[in-house]
């Protein structure tokens, strides 16, 4: 029983991560598309306590329970396919902590043009553009991270 309750949580936890990343992804674009700051300035304050509320629970509980999981089925936590799941995770972590900040600073800027009736300043386009890009490394590690978690390929990183 032990067993199936951290595997669900684990596969729960991916599936939070890959789904809200995806989510947000879809929102901020469809949002930025309409070029409207009000809009932008809601939907990023959506994005961003989603970030907080579900994306940030799931990447605690992701090392944790596969932590646990090697332990119990007797997979050292330096096996190639963990290794390279966990290299692959800090680089996610990498974009993602970025993005968060980009997500709150462009929520204000949006916010900010909003309540002045202006137009997005230069600031929150550039920011979108690092956003957009630094979305695309950390999506496919997380895919390549569940492709190593299902197949288990066997390797050595050393």
């Amino acid at each position: 029983m032990y067993y199936f309750v951290l595997l669900y949580l684990h596969v729960i936890g991916a599936a939070v991560l890959l789904g809200t990343g995806a989510g947000i992804a879809f929102f901020m674009l469809v949002a930025h598309l309409r070029k409207d700051p009000a809009v932008i300035a809601g939907v990023a304050s959506i994005v961003v306590l989603a970030d907080f509320v579900f994306t940030a629970t799931a990447v605690v509980a992701q090392p944790i329970t596969g932590f646990l999981l090697a332990r119990f089925l007797g997979y050292p936590i330096l096996d190639g396919w963990i290794a390279l799941s966990l290299l692959l995770y800090v680089f996610t972590g990498a974009f993602w902590l970025p993005v968060v900040w980009m997500q709150i600073r462009m929520r204000d800027l949006a916010r900010a043009a909003a309540t002045r009736g202006e137009p997005l300043p230069a600031a929150y386009h550039r920011l979108f553009r690092w956003w957009f890009a630094f979305g695309f490394p950390a999506f496919f590690a997380v895919l390549a991270i569940i492709w190593l978690m299902i197949a288990r390929p066997v390797f050595s990183l050393y």
